[in-house]
């Protein structure tokens, strides 16, 4: 564990790498279309999509809540085991790794990488990541083991949400 006091710096010798992971108590094709299918994923994660993950496809996820939005690449879709998309600007890779394992489970692995600016800044957008990734993993094993909606990512923030009529726009 790294503890930085206000004033502290990092220096990287190699850039972040953010992993984390989930055991999700249901078949690898199931918590792979919770991850395609927005009409399952808006249920934990983002509020709207312009669509599913397709191989080649972009599309649009917004966080209506927060005001922010992003541009998703389809960079690979290997059903039901892999998911690897570009997103944010400059691109940033996230590759979801689904591994059914013999008692009918599936192991989720979430890595993000490239993350870019000083090295105050990367530390900041891998911790972000690491959060933001495991608040998902949690929600999408609520979900689909329990058919519970936690609202983990509106309720992490609910000081930062748009006011009502307030312009949305800003991007991630």
């Amino acid at each position: 564990m790294i503890a930085l006091l206000p004033g502290d710096s990092v220096t990287f010798m190699n850039a972040p790498i953010v992993k984390t992971q989930m055991l999700i108590r249901k078949p690898a094709e199931e918590v792979f279309e919770a991850f395609v299918n927005p009409a399952i994923t808006t249920k934990f994660w983002f509020t709207r999509s312009t669509g599913k993950l397709e191989a080649g496809h972009q599309v649009r996820w917004e966080w209506e809540m927060y005001g922010v939005s992003t541009q998703v690449r389809v960079k690979a879709i290997e059903r039901p085991s892999r998911i690897l998309i570009e997103w944010n600007d400059p691109p940033l890779p996230v590759e979801w790794l689904f591994t059914s394992r013999p008692d009918g489970t599936t192991l989720v692995s979430i890595s993000n990488r490239g993350f870019g600016g000083s090295d105050d800044e990367v530390l900041k957008q891998a911790i972000d990541s690491m959060g933001g990734f495991s608040f998902l993993l949690a929600g999408v094993k609520a979900l689909l083991e329990y058919n519970v909606a936690l609202n983990l990512v509106g309720d992490h923030d609910p000081d930062a949400h748009k006011a009502e009529g307030e312009e949305h726009g800003r991007g991630r």
